[in-house]
């Protein structure tokens, strides 16, 4: 297994070598698998399924903005098991299937539910890498990418206005990031997003005192 998975990363790094996406890069990946592992750990399952579709889960990712992104998870799973047949000859061929549907069923946007263990852990470990401090670099980081503002100076915490994620990236933490621990699939997951989640609120608060002049 450990040879699997340094052929793998040595693959995908070069594989994503152009990649200008910096939320999405080998780092992402890394961090992705490594936290399926962790939770491998406490819930079971395939780890080489695990693994296979951590770091491959976003071999194919569409820009944020883009009217298709709901399909980058079908796109990515297609792609996964071309990349399997052709380099990777040593994972059987009775596993596909089920890596594909592991790799679909991660993201958001797609909308399908996972049902495997090995699919709930993959999608609870990408979501934990949307939280806390690394959470916390990567939202501003894809905000600077979409040229969005940081909150509306006239009313920060929207107190009298609808929020609006795709305008301020501030709102994305309270229609999003906060809510994300009552969606994960397993108890360990559920337990550090907990804890990163109170990270990002202690941020916040921080925050709301620099932009109202209210600190010590």
């Amino acid at each position: 297994m450990i040879q699997l998975e340094k052929k793998i990363i040595d693959f995908v790094r070069n594989e994503l070598a152009h990649n200008k996406d910096a939320s999405n890069d080998i780092g992402h990946l890394k961090r992705v698998a490594e936290k399926s592992k962790h939770l491998y750990l406490h819930e079971g399952g395939d780890l080489q399924v695990i693994l296979i579709s951590s770091y491959f889960h976003d071999i194919v990712s569409l820009p944020r903005d883009s009217l298709i992104k709901h399909h980058s998870s079908t796109f990515a799973a297609q792609k996964t098991i071309k990349i399997l047949r052709q380099h990777f000859k040593e994972v059987s061929v009775n596993l596909y299937g089920h890596i594909a549907d592991v790799i679909r069923s991660h993201s958001d946007s797609a909308a399908i539910q996972p049902m495997s263990i090995e699919a709930k852990i993959l999608r609870d470990a990408d979501r934990l890498d949307a939280i806390g401090a690394i959470g916390l670099a990567r939202v501003f980081y894809i905000a600077g990418v979409l040229g969005q503002k940081i909150y509306d100076d006239s009313d920060p915490f929207a107190k009298h206005r609808p929020l609006d994620d795709k305008k301020y990236t501030l709102d994305h933490f309270y229609l999003k990031l906060l809510k994300l621990p009552e969606t994960l699939h397993t108890a360990e997951g559920k337990r550090l997003a907990e804890k990163r989640v109170q990270y990002l609120l202690d941020y916040l608060n921080k925050l709301k005192q620099e932009i109202y002049i209210m600190e010590e």
